[in-house]
């Protein structure tokens, strides 16, 4: 009897603390970059997302999506989420080392920070509690490898996205991906992860060069400018695109067996959902979420591109 009473009196104060805590008021403010191509969209969409499904299960949080279409935009955005008080902060930079003092006038303040995606050059890790963010390095290295082993003397175009960190550690999985290979990469220009931009990067490259086994590109948005190209200047010599995120669209020419889409690489906007999700855990549970939380870049095949096909995302 007296240790039923004491494990009554245990959960008595553990659904107490529970019912407390559920209790509470909090807001996490949410700054992403705008919707300027189809991965960004994915993060608004899947932001807005769980946005609307964490205030449902906690009727105490307000959780505010700012979403900005430059660093400096995103660095006022920041200030404007401080100033109404928030709690937690999740961010996904558009370019983490400008907005890096930003931040930690935020984290200073004693709240919860969870960086997405982006971490700043010199990996400060004082700017954040936690970091959720899909395996960069491992992008580059796993589209690298594909390629050394299916066509080990190819002669490759890179399209790079953007002239900041995550490009860079993409590049540097790349280049040891190849390692060792006959691989040739014959040039590398960035495409700024646009359609537009890769398309005419892509159209530069078939006028330069008369022969080109392979294109990596980093994004599937780019990938489409560098099929549109393709088609318009009819080249056949073009075995086929390596590109990543997985997109609808991409992953569905992967089910269908397309010739030069044979392969995607993983990188899913979702995970700035997650980031919210563990923020949340960390304000109501006080679960522990502190480090970093990073996803596979997994390469998606015929085989399995079934468990990555979701008709309904937007991106």
């Amino acid at each position: 009897m007296r240790k039923l009473m004491l494990s009554l009196a245990v959960a008595g104060v553990a659904f107490a603390g529970a019912a407390y805590a559920q209790g509470k008021n909090y807001t996490i403010g949410v700054s992403i970059p705008a919707a300027d191509h189809g991965w960004t969209s994915g993060v608004v969409f899947h932001a807005e997302r769980i946005a609307k499904k964490l205030m449902a299960e906690h009727p105490g949080l307000n959780v505010i999506v700012k979403t900005s279409p430059d660093a400096a935009t995103q660095a006022n955005a920041v200030q404007d989420l401080d100033t109404q008080g928030i709690d937690a902060l999740v961010i996904l930079p558009s370019d983490p080392d400008p907005l890096v003092n930003a931040i930690k006038e935020v984290k200073g303040k004693g709240k919860f920070v969870a960086l997405v995606d982006r971490a700043p050059s010199n990996n400060d890790n004082s700017v954040r509690d936690l970091y959720v963010a899909g395996n960069n390095p491992a992008l580059g290295e796993v589209a690298g490898k594909y390629i050394a082993e299916k066509t080990p003397e190819a002669q490759v175009v890179v399209i790079r996205g953007l002239p900041i960190p995550i490009d860079q550690q993409r590049q540097d999985g790349f280049d040891k991906g190849i390692a060792g290979s006959k691989v040739k990469v014959l040039d590398r220009q960035y495409g700024n992860w646009n359609r537009d931009d890769a398309f005419k990067v892509m159209q530069d490259y078939l006028t330069k060069y008369p022969k080109i086994d392979v294109v990596w590109c980093q994004d599937d948005d780019m990938a489409v400018g560098v099929l549109q190209a393709i088609e318009q200047a009819k080249r056949t010599d073009i075995q086929y695109v390596v590109a990543g995120a997985g997109s609808k669209d991409m992953v569905k020419k992967v089910m269908d067996g397309d010739k030069l889409i044979p392969v995607d690489v993983l990188y899913p906007p979702a995970m700035v959902g997650t980031a919210m999700e563990l923020t949340a855990a960390a304000l109501y549970d006080q679960v522990p979420v502190h480090g970093n939380y990073i996803l596979d870049a997994t390469l998606v095949t015929k085989d399995n591109a079934k468990n990555f096909y979701f008709p309904d995302s937007p991106f």
